[in-house]
C-alpha cells in the first residue's frame, strides 16, 4: 500500500517555541540547533555524525538548491530575511497555526507580539507555570502575594491571551508530583525567596513548593477545562529522565480530582511510549503529543508512530514540532512528521486494520483536527 497523502491537511502546531532574533552564522552554531544536549563538545564533536545533522543538511541542501555542504546551506538561508525564509518553509508544509511556549529562550527569541508582526498564520500563547511563578518570586516579597498572583494569573490565563499551560515539573523536580499542604509550602518558601534575593535571579526546583504550585494550577485549570501540557521524557541534561515517566502522574489522574483538565502528555514521553499510549488510551482527558520525538529520532520516526497508534485512539495523538530558534527545524519536523504519518498509515490500511478513507481521516486528525478540539482554536 502506497503512503496515504496528507499534503492537504493542515498542521496545527500545539507545541513550539519561537525563533531567534541572531541567525548563526558559523556551522559551530548552526550544528548546535541540532541537538537537546547543551554540552560544548557534543555540539562541536558528536552531532556532526548525527543522522539529524547529516540527513538534515542533505534535505535543507535540497531546499535551498545548493551543494550539500553545511557551508553552502549556511550561506544559502543566511541570504533570505527571517520572515521570508520562516513564512515560506511553513506555507510549504501547510502550516496553519502555531502555540507558543514563550518562557523558552527569552532573552534571545523573538517574543509573541513580535512574532504576531511578520508571521503570516495565527499564532497562540502557552504559559509556562514554572517561569511565570520565578517571575513573582523576585516581585513579590510575600508566599501569600505570590500564591495569589500565581493563582490569579492561573485564573486570567485565557483573558490574558493563553491557550493553555505548560509545566516542565519533569525538568525541575520530577513528575511524582505529591499532595503538599500549604502549611508545607509556606516553609519551602522562605529559603527559595532568600537566595532569589541574593542572587537576583532564580531557577525554581524546590520540590515542595514546585508540586504545591503546578497543583493549584491544576486546580483553577479544572474550572475553567484549560488544557495543560506537561513535558514527559527525554529532554536536554537537566532532567532525571526516571522522573520523567508519565506514569508518575497516575495518581493526580486516578484522584478525580483534575477530570476536566485536557492533559496533554508531550514529547511521546520518549523513550516511554507505550506507557504514555496506555494512558492515553485508559484516561479520557489524557492526550499523546508526538513533538521532539519528531524530528530528532530520525528513522526511528514511523516505529515510534506505529508504538503510538496500537493502543491509543486517534482522537488523542496531537502532532507539534516542539521547535525553536530556526525555521529550518520547523521545516525538517513538519516534513518527516508528515511523511512518516503517511507512511505508517499506509501500513496500517495494507495490514488491512484501516480503509483508506479512514486513514485519511485519522491523519487529518492527528495533524491538527485534535489541537483544534482540545484546545478549543478556532482560528
Amino acid at each position: 500500500m502506497p503512503p496515504i497523502p496528507l499534503s492537504d491537511a493542515p498542521i496545527i502546531d500545539h507545541h513550539a517555541h519561537a525563533l531567534a532574533k541572531a541567525p548563526p552564522v558559523t556551522v559551530d552554531q548552526y550544528q548546535g540547533c541540532f541537538t537537546e544536549s547543551p554540552d560544548p563538545v557534543i555540539k562541536a564533536q558528536f552531532v556532526p555524525d548525527s543522522i539529524l545533522w547529516l540527513w538534515g543538511i542533505r534535505e535543507l541542501a535540497g531546499y535551498f538548491g545548493c551543494d550539500p555542504t553545511p557551508e553552502a546551506v549556511l550561506a544559502a538561508r543566511n541570504a533570505v530575511p527571517l520572515p521570508e525564509l520562516a513564512n515560506r518553509m511553513w506555507r510549504e508544509q501547510n502550516s496553519a497555526a502555531l502555540f507558543i511556549d514563550y518562557g523558552f529562550g527569552t532573552a534571545v527569541n523573538y517574543s509573541v507580539e513580535e512574532l504576531r508582526g511578520f508571521i503570516s498564520q495565527p499564532i497562540e500563547k502557552l504559559l509556562r507555570l514554572e517561569w511565570f511563578a520565578q517571575d513573582l518570586i523576585l516581585r513579590h516579597q510575600t508566599f501569600r502575594q505570590v500564591e495569589e498572583a500565581f493563582v490569579a494569573g492561573v485564573e486570567g490565563a485565557r483573558r490574558s491571551g493563553h491557550i493553555g499551560l505548560k509545566s516542565i515539573i519533569a525538568y525541575r523536580t520530577g513528575l511524582d508530583i505529591g499532595w503538599v499542604s500549604r502549611d508545607d509550602a509556606l516553609r519551602a518558601f522562605g529559603p527559595v525567596k532568600d537566595r532569589a534575593d541574593r542572587e537576583g535571579k532564580l531557577r525554581l526546583a524546590d520540590k515542595t513548593l514546585c508540586d504545591y504550585l503546578v497543583l493549584l494550577a491544576l486546580e483553577a485549570a479544572d474550572k475553567q477545562a484549560l488544557p495543560i501540557q506537561f513535558h514527559t521524557g527525554f529532554g536536554d541534561t537537566d532532567l532525571d529522565l526516571l522522573k520523567a515517566n508519565p506514569l508518575h502522574l497516575r495518581p493526580l489522574l486516578k484522584s478525580g480530582k483534575f477530570k476536566n483538565v485536557p492533559f496533554v502528555l508531550l514529547h511521546s514521553a520518549y523513550p516511554y511510549m507505550r506507557q504514555l499510549g496506555y494512558l492515553a488510551a485508559m484516561y479520557p482527558n489524557v492526550y499523546m503529543d508526538i513533538s521532539l520525538a519528531i524530528p530528532l529520532i530520525t528513522t526511528e520516526i514511523p516505529r515510534m508512530m506505529h508504538e503510538a497508534f496500537g493502543l491509543t485512539p486517534f482522537t488523542k495523538v496531537l502532532y507539534s514540532s516542539d521547535a525553536a530558534n530556526l525555521p529550518e527545524i520547523f521545516w525538517l519536523a513538519n516534513r518527516w512528521g508528515r511523511a512518516a504519518l503517511e507512511k505508517v498509515l499506509g501500513e496500517i490500511v495494507e495490514a488491512g486494520a484501516l480503509t483508506v478513507e479512514q486513514a485519511r481521516r485519522a491523519g487529518r486528525q492527528v495533524l491538527g483536527d485534535n489541537a483544534r478540539r482540545v484546545y478549543g482554536f478556532q482560528g
